[in-house]
């Protein structure tokens, strides 16, 4: 089993922010529910004057950048807390901190369109860095504040006993673990602690001592299934309308067996238990958030469809076939309408993970 990068490559590198002109940019909405829990750990947990005593340039990770905007308003907040830190902690020096930047993704990231998207004015240098953020991408004790957002959740695989048709993992009719016996449950979840502990590792040899790492992702309550949830809704549907499909002869009964969703959203429990376990990081704040406190009235579908099919097209067109992406996603529409009510009740109060990190 090849790993997602080579197979259908990474999420972001196939982000497709065409689709998003037109319908509320939900992840900055998500993002500005945490902002001020990320200022008060700046403010509280991250010492500024320490870092800065070697040299006054800070540097900045901000890891599954894709291609903006969202990461240049977070990296905007992230500048401005630490500037204000620093002032309160320095309030005579005459040192003025300078920052950089580094925007990483996958190599087939849309690069060109990130840095032609930059902001001119803006409080920082900025650079690029391809890779995957499950592997080293930096010097070593060279970086003092990572953020990544909405990207862990994407596996670095689709763990491999979803496609044995001998193993009780075999997801036969099914995309994701929603609804799925407890085996592929626990192969998606074995699969996020394996990755998670290599991101920390990574993380660990790069992030200077007393550095901090913001990261935010969809989570659930301990002990929830994911069921409860609407995104479970949105995956079983697409399941269903994918062998709808396939009865019809539109796609090919085996390609929907063979397609997974390497997506996973921990409990605060279990990502307690992989921090705690790597050894290398302080946890100073890991809550859930309500990451649709700030959008008002009823859940809009066909901009959620909207947001999901940005993400996720291009992994449906590499592994089904262009033909068929415009009819899947507008069947998924019109199912998710039939079941508003359930879609609604889906919509827990605290399904955004929010972890802040101190290097020991």
């Amino acid at each position: 089993m090849q790993s997602i990068h080579s197979k259908i490559s990474f999420p972001f590198s196939t982000f497709n922010p065409r689709l998003l002109k037109s319908v509320p940019n939900w992840q900055r909405l998500a993002a500005n529910v945490v902002k001020e829990r990320i200022k008060g750990a700046i403010t509280m947990k991250l010492d500024v004057e320490k870092l800065s005593s070697t040299s006054n340039t800070i540097y900045i990770a901000d890891l599954g950048c894709a291609v903006g905007p969202n990461a240049f308003d977070a990296m905007q907040d992230v500048v401005h807390f630490i500037q204000q830190k620093h002032t309160l902690q320095c309030p005579q020096s005459n040192t003025t901190l300078q920052f950089l930047v580094l925007f990483n993704d996958q190599p087939s990231n849309d690069f060109n369109t990130l840095f032609t998207s930059l902001p001119r004015e803006r409080p920082y240098y900025a650079a690029g860095v391809p890779g995957s953020f499950h592997r080293r991408l930096f010097p070593e004790s060279s970086i003092h504040f990572v953020h990544c957002s909405y990207a862990l959740h994407w596996l670095s695989k689709v763990p491999e006993e979803l496609l044995d048709k001998n193993c009780g993992a075999w997801n036969k009719g099914r995309i994701h673990y929603t609804n799925a016996p407890n085996e592929v449950v626990q192969a998606y979840a074995s699969q996020f602690a394996k990755d998670m502990e290599e991101f920390l590792c990574a993380r660990a040899m790069e992030i200077v001592t007393g550095g901090m790492m913001t990261i935010i992702m969809p989570g659930l309550p301990n002990e929830m299934p994911y069921s409860q949830l609407a995104a479970s809704l949105m995956y079983d549907f697409m399941a269903l309308t994918l062998m709808d499909m396939a009865n019809e002869g539109l796609v090919c009964e085996d390609e929907v067996d063979s397609f997974n969703l390497p997506i996973y959203s921990p409990s605060p429990a279990e990502m307690a238990s992989v921090v705690e376990k790597n050894g290398h990081f302080s946890i100073e704040m890991l809550e859930l958030t309500n990451p649709a406190s700030l959008v008002d009235g009823p859940v809009d579908i066909k901009a959620w469809v909207i947001h999901v099919r940005a993400a996720m097209e291009g992994m449906f067109i590499k592994h089904f076939s262009t033909d068929i992406i415009d009819e899947m996603f507008d069947r998924l529409t019109k199912k998710l309408f039939m079941f508003t009510e359930q879609v609604e009740s889906g919509y827990k109060d605290r399904t955004q993970l929010l972890v802040v990190l101190i290097r020991k």
